[in-house]
């Protein structure tokens, strides 16, 4: 699903940073861990990304119907101060999030983005509106990656759409 939101957003005008966060291994979030230590590494490489993008498009598993152990850990770990000049939270100032779920279930993942928008609206990002959730998601593609229901399709598009144009609105506002 996240390639077809991709190629959305590329259609859209979007400039796109595809990011998988297991790649960027990182402990436990632990404050006593992170006085001792500091920000991992990768921690730091993810709020550089953070910065760079003024757009956040998040493809969410369900674990549970609530957020993945993975993403509550980076959003975590990112919103750490690196330096002591940097403001908590700092990584999520002015930046718009979508948020898109599957799953094979009859929800596809609706119930976890509930507590994905709450975390992210709280920590200062505005999330829009829209969201799409893909039930049946072990059957809904084709052979070659497609959607096989076009409405699911223009769903998705439309929900990229308005990520990416609220982006452009938040940034160009925030230049100004």
């Amino acid at each position: 699903m996240l390639q077809v939101a991709v190629n959305s957003a590329k259609e859209a005008g979007a400039d796109v940073t595809l990011v998988n966060l297991s790649d960027y291994s990182l402990p436990l979030y632990d404050q006593d861990l992170e006085s001792n230590s500091g920000v991992p590494d990768n921690a730091k490489q993810l709020k550089e990304l953070f910065f760079a993008n003024h757009g956040l498009l998040l493809a969410c598993p369900e674990y549970n119907s609530s957020i993945t152990p993975l993403l509550k850990n980076t959003l975590d770990w990112v919103s750490r101060p690196s330096s002591a000049d940097e403001a908590p939270l700092a990584a999520y100032r002015g930046k718009v999030a979508g948020l898109l779920s599957a799953s094979p279930g009859g929800f596809g993942g609706l119930r976890g983005l509930r507590h994905v928008r709450e975390i992210l609206s709280n920590i200062g990002v505005l999330v829009t509106p829209s969201q799409f959730s893909l039930s049946q998601a072990n059957t809904a593609f084709c052979e070659h990656g497609h959607l096989r229901v076009e409405k699911q399709q223009t769903m998705l598009a439309n929900c990229v759409e308005q990520l990416v144009r609220t982006t452009a609105a938040v940034s160009s506002a925030d230049e100004t």
